[in-house]
């Protein structure tokens, strides 16, 4: 004999398009192992581009927050007023703690990512077909490159999206 399952809660997935500087949001996670914390704050920014590591890695268009994003927020739900989700808690600013700068990738490219999963079974993330270095300072100035610093291209994949746009990287290393 089958029992009917009980219904578990939810949350309904909102609209991350049509948000607004100054619009009031929640972030709720678990902050340094404290759980169902919830935080308050207002969206400072919408899409925002930070760099994620030293490798050249970035998290592009992201909502800017200044609710109170600590480590263990990561994958919570940025709430709206009404409750909807509107983003996904993915990073904070500063030196591991909130000062105000959180970050949330916008609802509407997770909904893109599970229609994928939903069609296919499996998420590919894109790809644009790129190897980079950073280079700055005294190695920039000998290439003749900016001295602030930036992305050198190292390698182009053939018939990537990086390839298709016409980017092109070194045609050959000389190695002395």
């Amino acid at each position: 004999q089958i029992q009917a399952r009980k219904k578990l809660p939810f949350l309904r997935l909102g609209n991350s398009d049509t948000l607004q500087v100054g619009q009031k949001v929640l972030a709720i996670g678990n902050p340094f192992g404290l759980e169902g914390t919830l935080t308050t704050g207002i969206i400072s920014s919408l899409n925002r581009t930070l760099q994620a590591d030293d490798r050249g890695n970035v998290l592009e268009g992201m909502i800017q927050t200044d609710a109170a994003i600590n480590p263990g927020n990561s994958g919570g739900p940025l709430l709206d007023s009404a409750g909807n989700v509107i983003g996904i808690n993915t990073a904070i600013y500063g030196p591991g703690a909130n000062i105000g700068i959180g970050f949330a990738m916008p609802i509407d490219r997770a909904k893109a990512m599970l229609d994928e999963v939903a069609a296919k079974g499996t998420f590919t993330p894109p790809r644009l077909g790129i190897s980079v270095i950073y280079i700055a300072g005294d190695l920039a100035e000998a290439l003749s490159l900016p001295a602030d610093g930036g992305l050198l291209v190292v390698e182009i994949e053939e018939g990537s999206a990086a390839d298709r746009a016409g980017l092109r990287g070194p045609r050959r290393w000389v190695i002395v």
